[in-house]
């Protein structure tokens, strides 16, 4: 009898430390899906942008964050910078104007919820709220364009999601 209560303790500790173990591997699972849709939306924005459509434009950069932002960040050759940043939880939209070669995208939310900022204008730096991102683009296949909305859209539903 002494016997089967140890045998039973015995299993009882194995379960419960075989449940410990596994209990990450479902805990991070989101997470890790999201990390991989933002860097999928990263470098198809990354490759996708078209910095010659501005002969000014000196730097830039694009991100999508696994914390739902989306940032972009330009730097003109005279020092002007401009910021445009929104939170996924907001996007509403994406239109195409162009070409599968050339194009335009728009970026839209549900409000004015773009953050725009310019930094070291001539005209004195400016701060305000859009609902529209237009980002340059070239090499835009339609399937492309589909997968890009369809991962911005999962990313929106991540991010206005209750565990969030």
């Amino acid at each position: 009898m002494l016997i089967s209560m140890v045998e039973r303790y015995k299993r009882a500790a194995n379960i419960l430390t075989l449940m410990i173990c596994l209990l990450p591997l479902f805990c991070f699972k989101k997470a890790a899906d999201t990390a991989l849709l933002a860097a999928w939306a990263n470098r198809c924005l990354t490759e996708s942008f078209d910095p010659r459509s501005d002969a000014k434009l000196k730097k830039w950069e694009i991100s999508v964050t696994p914390d739902f932002f989306v940032r972009l960040r330009k730097t003109y050759a005279k020092g002007k910078q401009e910021y445009y940043s929104f939170s996924l939880g907001r996007f509403r939209d994406m239109n195409y104007w162009g070409t599968a070669k050339a194009g335009r995208l728009d970026l839209l939310t549900v409000d004015d919820d773009i953050i725009s900022q310019t930094y070291n204008d001539r005209k004195g730096d400016m701060d305000k709220m859009v609902n529209l991102m237009s980002l340059p683009v070239k090499n835009m296949q339609a399937e492309r364009l589909d997968s890009l909305r369809n991962i911005l859209m999962r990313l929106k539903d991540e991010a206005n999601s209750p565990a969030q």
